[in-house]
């Protein structure tokens, strides 16, 4: 069953769309630059988070985040920017999507800051050692980054975080009862001598030794 026949009321066509949600103001429409101006530039200075989204050649969809210390990203001029692909888990989902389809759309975050910097573009993967020399951290240089050739960006406002109260302390959950992601892989993964507290402690390992 197509995901569009599972509902009974489906949205289309953009003409339908449109008549239920209306248009854009013009400020939304003109708030949009083709290069990364000083607002921009700040911005990723001040950035220590990022999620990028990338698909493959046949439309299949991946969203992946990447963190550093704030000014992480390398800029190089107002039309192109490099991240540093730091040490994971080698699945490289966005890399791979990245060999076959270049589009690239990249959310730029501030702790604390609901607005959120949006940028679309283009994207290779790089290994220039000089570049890579540049990123490096603590003496450990990557291997690879993301280069991006910027063709879009802008603010996004903050409605989502003010919804969601993500930045606000007292929002949140009390750690213990959170989710735990070790037993979480260990039921999905179903593998022997991979329980939940042998996942943990190569979780923590990894965090500890192998972020860089």
């Amino acid at each position: 069953m197509k995901a569009n026949e599972a509902y009974n009321d489906v949205i289309e066509t953009e003409e339908e769309l449109r008549a239920l949600i209306g248009f854009p103001s013009e400020i939304v429409n003109r708030k949009a630059i083709a290069h990364l101006d000083e607002h921009c530039t700040d911005f990723l200075n001040r950035s220590p988070l990022v999620v990028i989204s990338t698909a493959d050649s046949s439309g299949l969809c991946d969203v992946s985040p990447r963190g550093d210390q704030p000014g992480f990203v390398l800029i190089q001029n107002e039309r192109r920017l490099v991240m540093p692909e730091r040490p994971g888990n080698k699945r490289s989902d966005s890399l791979r999507n990245i060999l076959s389809n270049p589009q690239i759309g990249l959310l730029f975050m501030i702790p604390g800051l609901g607005e959120t910097l949006r940028i679309n573009g283009r994207a290779s993967i790089i290994k220039d050692d000089e570049l890579m020399e540049q990123m490096a951290h603590n003496g450990r240089k990557p291997l690879l980054g993301i280069a991006v050739e910027v063709e879009e960006c802008f603010i996004h406002c903050a409605k989502a975080f003010i919804r969601s109260g993500l930045w606000n302390p007292e929002s949140w959950a009390e750690k213990e009862s959170l989710p735990s992601p070790s037993q979480i892989i260990a039921d999905h993964a179903k593998l022997p001598g991979s329980d939940a507290e042998a996942i943990a402690r190569r979780l923590a390992e990894g965090y500890s030794q192998r972020l860089y």
